[in-house]
């Protein structure tokens, strides 16, 4: 019950995240269209998509406690299934060809992973946190990730290597760390809240300092790539990586296949790669907005008398000019 209850809470939190999203770009679009240019702090509707925004984050947070890592992370996909159902009912999209074989794929893969996912418990102490912290597996996986991180690090400042995969791909490794230690934070503020105080022991909040550095350095490398690159290639190409690093990490550090069947092991991977698919194809068909403005009002030009709208001459090297008095007087003569 309690690992229905983590789906549920991942997978309305994903699609509260979608909507405060959509939320966010019709704030701006609105704010665009409008005579009096405002920040768009101002703007009641963008503090709308943002408090949105939080209760996802909540309640992404909430449901790491609740569910494994390694199905809470793959529903991430919601958000991007959510998003394309959104725009095109609200934003006035149409819905292409892509979109639902995008979307049939992704639905799939949800199906797939949510009946085949492991069935462990969910009650972690602070106790077997520590023990999971100082067990083998992890301590190799953590220098293996160390050495990996080092590397992408120094080709990214000594060589100025900013490609998405080296960018992303930092993420991906911050992020394992991040889910590692929210589900353990999470999990352990829910025991607390029961009755059995897990507030006490010093990994409490060692996790705690985990969660917030990783986080803060897993934001700035993902700015970084949405600020080089094309939506349309970070999102999907973020989504594989982080849900795979994700899924690596729990397999690891919790344990979550350890009694699980090669079929179920085999439907869940088969899973993982319906979803990865049908982002894909989701963010490869959206196209970059552009505010396309076909011509320019003189009106609001001050000293210059309204003759009409300029419009770009294809046969000049100029985009467009101004008729002044004079110069139909000139042309007159």
């Amino acid at each position: 019950q309690t690992q229905i209850l983590g789906v549920l809470l991942a997978a309305a939190s994903n699609f509260l995240i979608s909507v405060s999203l959509n939320i966010q770009k019709c704030a701006h679009r609105r704010l665009v269209c409008q005579a009096e240019q405002k920040p768009y702090y101002t703007s009641k509707l963008w503090w709308c998509g943002i408090t949105l925004l939080g209760l996802g984050e909540v309640g992404n947070f909430t449901a790491y406690g609740f569910a494994p890592i390694t199905l809470v992370a793959p529903l991430g996909c919601v958000s991007v299934i959510g998003s394309a159902f959104i725009s095109v009912l609200f934003l006035k999209k149409t819905m292409k060809p892509a979109d639902v074989l995008g979307g049939t794929l992704t639905i799939t893969g949800i199906y797939l992973l949510v009946t085949f996912a492991p069935n462990v418990p969910q009650e972690l102490s602070a106790r077997q946190v520590q023990n999971y912290l100082v067990s083998w597996p992890f301590l190799v996986y953590s220098i293996l990730e160390i050495i990996i991180f080092c590397v992408l690090l120094y080709f990214y400042k000594r060589k100025a290597a900013k490609h998405i995969v080296v960018l992303l791909m930092m993420v991906a490794l911050l992020a394992s760390l991040t889910v590692i230690a929210v589900k353990a934070v999470s999990s352990m503020i829910a025991l607390s809240v029961t009755g059995k105080m897990q507030l006490t022991y010093s990994v409490f909040y060692i996790m705690i300092v985990l969660m917030a550095t990783s986080c803060a350095f897993q934001i700035k490398f993902l700015n970084q790539a949405m600020h080089l690159y094309e939506a349309t290639a970070v999102v999907p190409i973020n989504f594989v990586f982080f849900t795979t690093s994700a899924t690596i990490s729990g397999v690891i550090f919790y344990r979550e296949f350890r009694s699980a069947a090669l079929l179920s092991v085999f439907m869940f991977l088969f899973g993982c790669l319906l979803s990865f698919l049908g982002v894909i194809i989701i963010a490869r068909n959206k196209k970059e907005e552009h505010l396309q403005i076909p011509f320019i009002d003189c009106g609001h030009i001050p000293g210059q008398k309204l003759t009409g709208k300029i419009q770009p001459d294809s046969h000049s090297s100029c985009y467009g000019t101004l008729n002044k008095e004079g110069d139909s007087v000139k042309r007159q003569s």
